[in-house]
Order: C-alpha cells, then structure tokens, then sequence
C-alpha cells in the first residue's frame, strides 16, 4: 500500500534513506562519507519535511505494515521548464524490483498534477544502477551537471517527464492505487 508520510514515520525513513544510500553508492563514493551518514540527522530532516507538507512524501508499506520504500515531490527547485520535482524515490533491497518503485513513482506524479504540476524532473546519480528503471518509465534524460558528494566528484542525470497526465493516463490499473 502506498500512502502519505505520517511524523512517526520519519524514523523507519530516515533508516532506509541512509542504508540505501549505503548499498547503492558502495564503492563509488568514499566508504567514510557513507558510514558518517546520520540516521538521527535524517530523521530530524524527515520528520520537518513530512510537518510542512505531508502530502509530498509518500511511504510504500507492506503487508505486516512495515514502510519499504518512500519517495517526495513539490515544486521544482531549479530548471522551470518542468513544474514539478521527483526529490527522492527509495525502495529498501530487498523489496526492490517487486513493482514498488513504479507504485511509488506514480503516487508521487498524482500528487504533482493534483497540485497543479503537470511535468516532473528527478535528479539521479550517474552511477545509481536503478537509473535505467526510470528510462523503462517514459523517463527522457535531459541534461547532465557535476557534483561534489562526500568529497567526490560525480555526475547527476536528469530525467524529465513532459507530460504527466499523458503518462498517468496510459498507465494501467493495476499500477495504480487509490489515493488515501
């Protein structure tokens, strides 16, 4: 079930935040960089951006009500050529690869039209191996920049979404999950 962040959450969040990060970024940025990444500071972090606007993150939970992946949205903070913004889109390991991802993504671009944003960008390490999962989701690779992570430098992709409601209509309805 896929459903909007609760301050409780903010916890089991945080936790998948910084060990997926762990799993995913594991040789290719420093191993100091990702054992100094904070739980608690994340949690903090969390539990502020799910009191301001609840309904930009969305937690996936599963059966035995355990949150397994999260994602948020709002505005786009940089090119205005896309109104919304994919910020993050987390599914712990070993839930991946299960259509959680997707139920997410999706949730996240509903809850954009919903607030008047009819495209979407998401920003995306050049060496996160999930990469490709938003290229089999319509996502189009739009620009390139560098970036300094940990001390590293490293190369973010953007993925652009044009059109959301065109993509959210053609999406079928097994995928989709009645909003909360």
């Amino acid at each position: 079930m896929i459903r909007p962040a609760r301050p409780q959450d903010a916890r089991r969040i945080a936790y998948l935040d910084v060990e997926t990060w762990r799993t995913t970024y594991a040789g290719v940025l420093s191993a100091d960089y990702l054992v100094g990444l904070s739980e608690r500071r994340r949690e903090a972090g969390w539990r502020g951006v799910i009191l301001r606007e609840p309904r930009d993150v969305r937690v996936a939970v599963n059966a035995a009500g355990t949150i397994v992946g999260f994602g948020s949205c709002g505005p786009n903070r940089g090119d205005r050529s896309f109104t919304g913004e994919v910020f993050t889109l987390y599914v712990a390991p070993d839930w991946q690869n299960q259509g959680i991802g997707k139920r997410l993504l999706i949730a996240l671009f509903r809850r954009l039209v919903a607030a008047g944003r009819r495209s979407a960008i998401l920003w995306v390490l050049r060496d996160n191996p999930s990469r490709f999962f938003y290229e089999r989701l319509g996502g189009r690779q739009i620009r390139r920049k560098p970036l300094a992570v940990g001390g590293a430098a490293i190369e973010a992709i953007a993925y652009g979404w044009p059109d959301l409601p065109a993509f959210l209509a053609e999406v079928s309805s097994e995928d989709r999950e009645p909003e909360p």
